[in-house]
């Protein structure tokens, strides 16, 4: 089964192309990994617990109130957000220690949701993942598709969702994702068939022809035979998963090899 990783920043259309993909003529699942975190830190989870225990005593609304929740009162997301988004050492400090909660407990729920699917014999399942190359786990995708715009573009999608937030706060949720430019380098220096960047600053009926033109060519030679024989041979499904992962961590120490040598 092929795992298709699916990133992009804030407000670019990643989530119109999950939505395109889950539907005819691909009904591909997908596993959200922003689902996957709400989930994790629900009141009662482990998640839920490590957050309370670390940000309530310095972030006082950081629960809402809820006195019919017996497991806890409901994480207060904006002023969390608050807390973390922002490029000031604290925040960034903030933010990584919240990472460092969440996204183990994600990727724990995101490797049983693909067994699931493996068993279900799906040909591929998408991995939606905003922070695909923060969270380190593009190596285990052999096909990375992400999606772009430019930065107006984006700002404007940006506050036109979200009309609650303030320019600056706006500013600072797209700067929290990393910069655009590194990520579209990095997932077209994966090489053909490895990485596409689709760039959606136009109308939904040109990302959905472009959308069709990548998934065409991804499916070549990845469904058919290819997909009863791993279903059928799981030990044959694990050395070509093993293989796959491999490809992708020499080429993530090629890309931080290449960027290390240009800071020199």
């Amino acid at each position: 089964m092929l795992l298709l990783a699916l990133t992009g920043s804030l407000a670019t259309g990643k989530s119109t192309v999950s939505a395109l993909l889950s539907q005819p003529p691909y009904n591909l699942p997908i596993i959200d990994a922003d689902i996957l975190a709400r989930e994790v830190v629900e009141p009662g989870t482990p998640g839920y617990k490590k957050i309370v225990n670390h940000f309530a005593s310095s972030t006082p609304d950081l629960l809402l109130p809820s006195p019919t929740e017996r497991k806890g009162r409901p994480l207060n997301r904006a002023a969390l957000g608050r807390r973390v988004f922002g490029s000031t050492h604290s925040r960034q400090r903030d933010r990584k220690i919240l990472n460092s909660i969440v996204h183990p407990a994600v990727r724990y729920a995101m490797a049983r949701s693909i067994l699931y699917h493996y068993l279900c014999g799906y040909w591929a399942v998408v991995l939606d993942i905003p922070l695909l190359y923060d969270s380190r786990l593009d190596i285990f995708a052999p096909v990375v598709l992400m999606v772009a715009a430019n930065s107006h573009v984006q700002m404007s999608r940006l506050r036109l969702r979200d009309p609650h937030l303030s320019e600056d706060e706006a500013r600072n949720r797209v700067a929290s994702q990393g910069g655009v430019d590194e990520k579209i380098a990095r997932t077209e220096a994966r090489g053909k068939g490895r990485g596409y960047v689709v760039w959606n600053n136009g109308s939904r009926e040109e990302l959905e022809a472009k959308i069709r033109e990548v998934v065409r060519e991804v499916e070549r030679g990845r469904r058919g035979v290819w997909r009863w024989a791993f279903l059928v041979l799981m030990p044959l499904a694990g050395l070509w998963a093993g293989w796959e992962v491999g490809k992708g961590w020499w080429g993530r120490r090629q890309w931080e090899a290449e960027v290390k040598e240009k800071d020199e």
